[in-house]
């Protein structure tokens, strides 16, 4: 029978939002479009040709999911990050348009370079390498994550967006012996920084569902920029920049850090949100 979306989406709405849910409105258009095998949020002007009890009990079930704090992305297995699709694993963070800005930078950096060798350290879904490797047509790049989850997740998405050819991934840890892997003109590097202490406050969607391996810095926040530092400036090439995704308030903590392993900073970056988000590094 013929039903209109509206009809189904007012009632959804009100039971998200009754269970904090800010976007309460957007989700349930999303999630009814993947109860019912779409790629795409169902409108409430919409009509429904055919909505039977398999569609509602699915509706139903995606609901009481996300009111417990899944977020859309993992329910669907996916999230959009510039422009471009990535696949979600268990193994990877989530990605989301706050770390938009070190692709920006990096690309902005890299628009009069060609043959460039990337690195992306923690590449997870791999979205920082691929994107910026998308905008960069005679650039080629390696990820490395000490996941192997998150490297099967990232080969996929390389292969699923035609980028296959000029990526490899390799299952390494940041903190092992990786200087076999030669120089790179552009490092990418968004790091576990969340103070070991926070992660249980951060809402649901990062608590519960991002691997704790990609968020937790240590007490302080900074074991990883400990680490990372000296072997970024093993890595980075003489003419070379690396782009770091830092958290709210460490600028000047990492740029110290960054200083004592023979890096300078050339710019400090702000998100969406006007954070400090970015801190770009060269020798």
């Amino acid at each position: 029978m013929a039903i209109e979306a509206r009809t189904i989406l007012i009632e959804a709405s009100a039971i998200l939002a009754a269970a904090g849910i800010d976007s309460a409105k957007g989700d349930a258009r999303l999630l009814l479009g993947i109860a019912l095998g779409h790629d795409r949020a169902v409108l409430p002007h919409e009509t429904l040709p055919y909505y039977s009890d398999a569609d509602a009990a699915r509706f139903d079930d995606l609901l009481a999911r996300r009111c417990g704090g899944e977020p859309v992305s993992r329910i669907r297995g996916w999230r959009e990050f510039w422009s471009l699709r990535f696949g979600l694993s268990a193994g990877t963070l989530d990605p989301r348009p706050d770390s938009e800005i070190l692709v920006e930078r990096a690309i902005g950096f890299a628009k009069h370079s060609v043959d460039l060798r990337l690195l992306d350290i923690g590449t997870g879904s791999g979205c920082l390498l691929l994107a910026c490797l998308s905008e960069l047509p005679l650039a080629t790049g390696i990820g490395i994550d000490a996941s192997a989850d998150a490297i099967v997740a990232a080969t996929d998405n390389a292969r699923a967006l035609g980028l296959a050819g000029r990526a490899t991934f390799a299952n390494r840890n940041f903190a092992d012996r990786v200087d076999d892997l030669g120089q790179f003109d552009i490092i990418l590097c968004n790091p576990p920084y969340i103070p070991s202490g926070d992660i249980d406050h951060l809402a649901p969607e990062v608590a519960q569902y991002d691997p704790r391996l990609a968020l937790d810095g240590g007490d302080d926040g900074l074991e990883c920029w400990r680490v990372l530092m000296p072997v970024m400036a093993a890595l980075l090439s003489l003419q070379g920049r690396a782009f770091l995704e830092i958290g709210d308030g460490q600028a000047e903590d990492v740029g110290a850090l960054a200083s004592a392993a023979g890096l300078v900073s050339a710019g400090i970056h702000d998100d969406l949100s006007g954070v400090a988000r970015c801190i770009s590094l060269h020798k």
